[in-house]
């Protein structure tokens, strides 16, 4: 009996190390959150009302990728560019879309031969971005942010 009774106050004494619970401060939360954050993906891509019927991110991604480069194509096509030699170029676009749904034009790469037959070619895809219709921002963790992104556009002027 009297060994019975030791044993138990005993485990009691060891087992109260099992309900000590730790304290851990918002800002050490916060530090860990922060570290395992994945911030260069977003929950969704910004987005066309035509692009919202679509359920996969891919998907979406891809018709956004698609309106924006046939918006930009149309308006490219629609100014009759004059050229005194033929032009086949991929133009890396740099974009940027606010958290607000406005996008800027903030970088491009092209061929020397396209930037001297069309001077003005920034301009002009700057003049595009006034013409799209309504961009809704991408969303992470329920809130919208801003993201940049490249988009290759493909230029053929004979």
């Amino acid at each position: 009996m009297k060994q019975t009774l030791v044993f138990i106050i005993v485990l009691m004494l060891f087992s109260c190390e099992y309900f000590n619970v730790k304290k851990t401060s918002s800002e050490a939360i916060l530090k860990e959150e922060l570290q395992v954050f994945n911030w260069n993906d977003v929950d969704e891509y910004p987005s066309f009302t035509e692009c919202d019927s679509l359920l996969l991110k891919e998907e979406k991604k891809v018709c956004f990728q698609n309106v924006l480069t046939t918006n930009i194509c149309k308006y490219l096509k629609d100014e009759k560019l004059i050229v005194t030699q033929d032009i086949k170029d991929t133009i890396n676009l740099h974009f940027k879309i606010s958290k607000k749904g406005e996008i800027f034009l903030m970088d491009f790469d092209m061929d020397s031969l396209t930037k001297l037959e069309i001077p003005n070619i920034k301009e002009l895809i700057n003049k595009s971005l006034d013409s799209f219709p309504q961009i809704f921002p991408a969303i992470k963790r329920g809130q919208q942010v801003t993201t940049e992104f490249n988009l290759p556009v493909i230029i053929n002027v004979n």
